[in-house]
């Protein structure tokens, strides 16, 4: 036995994920944004949406094969079984703003307790991070108009590309706020449109492509701190030196604190040094050590695992589905959401288990059993006595993976699909790594 909404509605569902995104919330999206539909059609506004999130679980599939997975545990209710073409018109009919606004409403921090918030809080500061990547789009005319192709010494990329930058909370990697553009868009460019995200009380993670005055001067006006990596070579003046061997210093018009690390990574094959710069706005060398500063900065590769989770984990490498700049922008956001709804759930198991790192939550697993509830319709409407942890929530609990462990591995592209070799011997191999850092003081020579 299933419950499901009646009628019509039956189908517009999210498996156990519907706790997460409710109808209240969808139908509420719907009529902001006035979408809900004129007449009860065969395929209500709400039952597009939760296709087009279903969607971002099944990236496989066409939607009419999504559609089969949603009506597949409602055997023995009358539902439609629409075409290709009904189901195309009906997500023209929804467009793009309900699910911009519905990952507007579930974007944000995952709330976690002190015991379950490793990673996630420093100092009492919430550590984000913000980086930018790319996502390959159908070659359509209407999409090569809007986004373009890379430019390249090899002829640049096959497909259209687009550029998403988003700001996602470490530890638990869930998205605080995304925005897309052209691939010709750069990553400074874009961040403007990024940070009203923030707040006082954040701590702000970036590489060095993000050290320029304009964005460093626009991220302090939020209230937020920022660590930030610049070149080493870059001159800043020292105004006043710290024990624990950074100083400070100003960047333009804005006060900032400098550290400078030398970090060794040791393995079986040998030993490599390589300099380090960072700045931040936290002065306070007392309250907020360099040596801690430069283990934090480490953090900032959680937004490269949640780019890895989103276009390999879920894509699995594919190009996006639609063939208009308006279907993208509609996917990008359903698939926003899709990948939030996920997240909350592994926070929400973690949590439910003091003493659990965030990190140790498999987003695979997640996935997994998500579709699985999804295809059984398990879950939909909760009962009257709550299951704060869930089916994912218990899954995810009990194949936690191992303690992050210290690892090497060469930073390289990998065609696994490719025919191909890449130019030149790779070592592919995985080394165990002994880092040191060291901050120059000012004892030192």
């Amino acid at each position: 036995m299933v419950r499901v909404a009646s009628g019509r509605f039956a189908p517009g569902h999210l498996g156990e994920l519907t706790q997460i995104v409710p109808f209240e919330m969808v139908d509420e999206v719907l009529a902001s944004t006035r979408r809900v539909q004129v007449r009860l059609r065969d395929l209500p506004s709400r039952v597009v949406v939760y296709l087009l999130l279903a969607a971002g679980l099944f990236p496989e599939l066409g939607y009419g094969q999504v559609w089969a997975k949603l009506i597949a545990g409602l055997e023995g209710l009358a539902v439609a079984v629409p075409t290709s073409s009904a189901l195309c018109q009906a997500r023209r009919r929804v467009g793009v703003k309900p699910l911009r606004a519905l990952f507007d409403l579930l974007a944000g921090p995952a709330v976690t307790t002190a015991t379950a918030a490793a990673g996630v809080r420093w100092r009492g500061l919430l550590v984000c991070a913000i980086d930018g990547t790319t996502m390959a789009v159908p070659d359509s005319a209407a999409n090569l108009a809007c986004y373009g192709r890379q430019a390249g010494t090899h002829g640049g990329s096959g497909y259209p590309l687009l550029r998403l930058l988003a700001v996602v909370a470490c530890g638990t990697r869930t998205v605080i706020d995304a925005v897309f553009g052209p691939i010709s868009s750069g990553e400074t460019s874009q961040a403007p449109r990024l940070l009203g995200c923030l707040r006082p009380g954040m701590l702000l993670l970036a590489d060095r492509g993000f050290a320029a005055a304009g964005v460093i001067t626009a991220i302090t006006d939020t209230g937020a701190e920022l660590l930030i990596r610049c070149k080493a070579n870059r001159k800043l003046p020292m105004l006043h030196r710290y024990r624990d061997g950074s100083w400070l210093s100003r960047w333009n018009d804005t006060e900032v604190r400098v550290v400078t690390a030398e970090i060794t990574i040791a393995t079986t094959t040998g030993r490599r040094t390589a300099s380090y710069r960072l700045i931040t706005t936290l002065l306070d060398p007392h309250h907020y050590p360099a040596l801690e500063l430069v283990e934090l900065y480490h953090r900032r590769w959680d937004i490269e695992t949640a780019y890895l989770e989103l276009k390999s984990t879920i894509l699995g490498g594919r190009v996006l589905r639609a063939r208009t700049p308006a279907g993208i922008a509609q996917e990008i956001y359903a698939l926003l959401s899709t990948y939030q709804a996920l997240r909350l759930a592994m926070a929400d198991a973690t949590t439910s288990q003091p003493g659990t790192d965030p990190d140790r939550a498999s987003f695979t697993t997640a996935l997994h059993t998500a579709r699985d509830q999804v295809i059984q319709a398990a879950g939909v409407i909760a009962d009257t006595t709550i299951d704060l942890v869930g089916t994912i929530g218990r899954h995810i609990l009990a194949n936690l993976l191992p303690t992050r462990r210290t690892r090497t591995s060469p930073r390289a592209t990998k065609r696994a699909t490719s025919k191909y070799t890449t130019q030149g011997t790779v070592n592919r191999t995985t080394y165990k790594a002994t880092i040191h850092i060291n901050i120059p003081t000012p004892a030192d020579p």
